[in-house]
């Protein structure tokens, strides 16, 4: 994949940004030095980033997080670290929005000049399974609510769809129609389906555009 330098996943709550967020940090860090991760949902206590907290920083990559992430204290601070998105034009950055308007309340903070740069991509996250975005115009709807709420235009969908560990080869084939009608509906092109890399070698040449994952492991306590 052809990374811009600012590439913003956002989508509906449980769509599975946060795994692909980690996996395509894993990536850019392979092709830029100075890469970071940043978790922008400022309204969630819970940042599943920090899941990945360890196999992030063994990679070299910067993670950036709310200074009350994962505490018992819900307070919607965005950490000064955030911006050095838009200030350091040398780093490659992977943002996670967060889930629906709430969550990309944040991002009208930075919306401004990541517009102005221009170097950025936006990609809304779909998936068929989950309850709240089962058709097209459900999808469209959200779509519409983070965009007014981050002042930011999305650029391109990701199919996501999957149903956890009740996932398998003919659930993921058994979306791409949806996908494809989010894309009509929306005017977006489809970039990516991205699949647990299980599953990778059996929808090679059925699905265009496959981006293999590695799910994140929830850290022991």
């Amino acid at each position: 994949m052809n990374y811009k330098r600012i590439t913003l996943l956002a989508g509906h709550y449980g769509s599975g940004k946060t795994n692909i967020a980690v996996n395509m940090a894993m990536e850019l860090k392979k092709e830029h030095e100075h890469t970071a991760i940043a978790d922008l949902d400022i309204v969630n206590p819970y940042f599943r980033t920090l899941d990945s907290k360890n196999e992030l920083e063994a990679a070299g990559i910067r993670l950036i997080v709310s200074p009350y992430a994962n505490s018992s204290l819900d307070i919607p601070a965005l950490p000064q670290d955030m911006y050095a998105i838009v200030d350091d034009e040398r780093l490659y950055s992977i943002i996670d929005v967060g889930g629906d308007d709430r969550g990309a309340l944040a991002l009208g903070r930075l919306s401004r000049r990541i517009a102005e740069e221009n170097n950025y991509d936006m990609f809304l996250v779909i998936n068929k399974y989950r309850p709240l975005t089962p058709d097209a115009q459900s999808v469209a709807e959200v779509m519409q609510e983070i965009e007014e709420a981050g002042r930011l235009k999305f650029t391109g969908i990701i199919n996501n769809s999957n149903l956890g560990s009740g996932t398998d080869a003919e659930c993921i084939l058994g979306s791409l129609d949806y996908a494809k009608e989010v894309s009509e509906l929306t005017g977006l092109p489809l970039v990516l389906t991205s699949v647990e890399e299980k599953f990778y070698d059996e929808l090679k040449g059925k699905i265009d555009n496959l981006f293999a994952m590695k799910l994140q492991k929830r850290p022991v306590d």
